[in-house]
């Protein structure tokens, strides 16, 4: 049993999956951090200084500390139960951009393996001597035979 995971796990495809993952997690890591720390701070910017990570509905008053709170963060500390919009806008966008990227990767993959269309013939065999000749012929011009009502 031991040989036949160890075959498993050592072939291509399973390698090729580990990798993806590997590479899928870090990518998802430099775009949460490229939303969270880049894009978010501008829109947060240009919407009057609204900072979405702190975007929150209060449900329940926490039992530490008396509601109003600063941030999410001191709502937490105090153990209230809050509705996080803000948190899933920033993921909502994280999910969009990575969307987005993993749909051109996978348009340039295609384009780089599609194959070129398939060239109308513009020639053909002679049915006598089988060097290629023009569509159009009437006779073959290597061994001047008549292929009249030939052409294909």
């Amino acid at each position: 049993m031991w040989q036949e995971f160890k075959a498993f796990v050592m072939r291509g495809n399973v390698m090729d999956l580990a990798v993806g993952v590997i590479i899928g997690a870090t990518f998802g890591a430099v775009v949460k951090s490229l939303v969270d720390d880049v894009l978010m701070p501008v829109i947060g910017l240009i919407t009057g200084g609204v900072d979405f990570a702190n975007l929150y509905v209060l449900l329940r008053e926490g039992t530490a500390t008396p509601a109003p709170y600063a941030s999410l963060a001191v709502a937490k500390e105090a153990g209230a139960v809050t509705l996080n919009y803000g948190l899933f806008v920033n993921a909502l966008i994280t999910f969009l951009i990575v969307a987005f990227a993993i749909f051109m990767i996978i348009k340039a993959v295609n384009r780089m393996y599609r194959q070129p269309a398939a060239a109308t013939p513009d020639t053909r065999p002679c049915p006598y001597c089988t060097m290629t000749i023009p569509l159009a012929a009437t006779r073959c011009p290597n061994c001047t035979s008549q292929i009249a009502g030939q052409a294909a």
